[in-house]
């Protein structure tokens, strides 16, 4: 897919809707939801759930972190966390007053990718 940076959310499903030869119909029929709500997200009446976004990353072989992004959230997992560290919201505020580029974002996001995950320990 093309480079997508400055592409809303509803501009990015639609395209990789497209790109994978599915009518409006044909994706909501795959996720057993309405048309009409695919529509709506394709135009910005409306941000779907975590959940339904999960589901659409995976029909149309999508970024779930970028669609989160782009929806402007977060999720329910980096609140908790959030609320649990502070110094983790702290550090995202600093990271948005600064406004970075989009190259400066992703070398950081490679960083963050190579810290060892809590799970990671025994």
């Amino acid at each position: 897919m093309a480079n997508t940076a400055d592409k809303t959310l509803g501009e990015v499903l639609y395209d990789a809707r497209v790109a994978a030869d599915l009518s409006l119909r044909d994706l909501a029929k795959k996720l057993n939801i309405s048309p009409s709500y695919i529509s709506d997200i394709e135009n910005a009446r409306r941000v779907p759930s975590e959940d339904v976004m999960k589901q659409i990353a995976e029909a149309l072989e999508l970024d779930f972190d970028d669609l989160m992004a782009r929806a402007g959230r977060v999720g329910e997992q980096a609140e908790r966390y959030f609320k649990q560290h502070p110094t983790a919201g702290a550090l995202f505020r600093k990271i948005s007053d600064r406004r970075p580029t989009e190259d400066v974002l992703q070398r950081l996001l490679k960083e963050v990718d190579r810290l060892p995950s809590k799970k990671d320990k025994p």
